[in-house]
């Protein structure tokens, strides 16, 4: 072979190199977002496990719930994105958000102001967790709802001030001067104590959530089954739930709060709600 047609083939190797390299550059991955640079971003969103029907993961291994469900709705209408979901443990998810290790989380969180300052909070709710107040069954025919509690003794189990349910009685109490609830500032305390507390005659009542009555006392394989027949529920209202979203991501809780907006005009929220409450549970938000 000559000398000159070696050169040749160097050159034209070189050239076809060259060529792949900026073929592959045009297809460099955006570490940020995990996608080739002008495809959706990955959103790595962190849910709880076990908190049915909130968020949990189905027989079928899969991320299911209802707040998982408006999410995915909420993926639909935002195709600049890629959601991919995590089920994970309540303290992994909130130090992960916090960290930037997950881009958001939902977990049927409150809004409260300790949160405020670790997390961006979207303008719109996910969802809603109905409240009320766990009393004695020999009281049933003096407590009705919290009003009529307030008027019977209002000796409410203490609550933690961090506690978003401190400030609904606080809110309570505004409104009804003349017979405000007794509100305790708490030291940590098991949901077991406050049962007992209740059952004792320390305290009248014990605000918690529906769910967790539902799934402790009423379910037949709750933790406090045996207490069924001497504790009874009462709903007082719902309290709006929101996702979290790490402190660098305004524009992705600004791109969440159109498309819920979306899905609230469309009915499908409400839609979701019956599929997994069998009711719709926005009713009870009260301001």
């Amino acid at each position: 072979m000559k000398l000159k047609n070696v050169f040749g083939l160097f050159i034209i190797a070189g050239l076809a190199l060259g060529l792949a390299g900026c073929g592959g550059a045009n297809k460099t991955v955006d570490k940020s977002s995990g996608a080739a640079e002008g495809g959706p971003k990955v959103v790595r969103i962190a849910h709880t496990q076990a908190y049915v029907p909130y968020d949990f993961v189905n027989d079928k291994g899969e991320s299911d719930g209802f707040e998982v469900a408006v999410l995915q709705e909420v993926q639909k209408l935002l195709p600049q994105y890629k959601f991919e979901f995590v089920p994970t443990s309540d303290d992994d998810l909130l130090i992960g958000v916090e960290s930037g290790k997950y881009d958001l989380g939902t977990k049927g969180a409150w809004l409260t102001e300790a949160r405020k300052e670790k997390f961006i909070f979207p303008k719109e709710p996910v969802g809603a967790s109905v409240i009320g107040l766990v009393y004695r069954k020999d009281n049933a025919d003096q407590i009705k709802d919290i009003e009529s509690f307030a008027k019977f003794s209002g000796k409410l189990v203490p609550i933690a001030p961090q506690n978003a349910q401190y400030n609904v009685i606080e809110a309570f109490n505004k409104t009804h001067a003349d017979t405000p609830i007794r509100l305790v500032s708490s030291e940590a305390f098991t949901v077991a104590d406050a049962y007992t507390w209740v059952l004792e005659g320390r305290y009248d009542a014990y605000i918690d959530i529906e769910l967790s009555y539902k799934s402790n006392v009423e379910k037949e394989t709750g933790s406090y089954h045996n207490l069924a027949d001497k504790l009874s529920f009462v709903r007082y209202k719902a309290i709006p739930t929101y996702p979290v979203f790490n402190k660098k991501n305004q524009q992705l809780a600004d791109d969440y709060d159109k498309a819920i907006q979306q899905l609230k005009d469309s009915g499908k929220i409400k839609e979701l709600e019956n599929k997994y409450f069998g009711e719709d549970l926005f009713q009870y938000v009260k301001d």
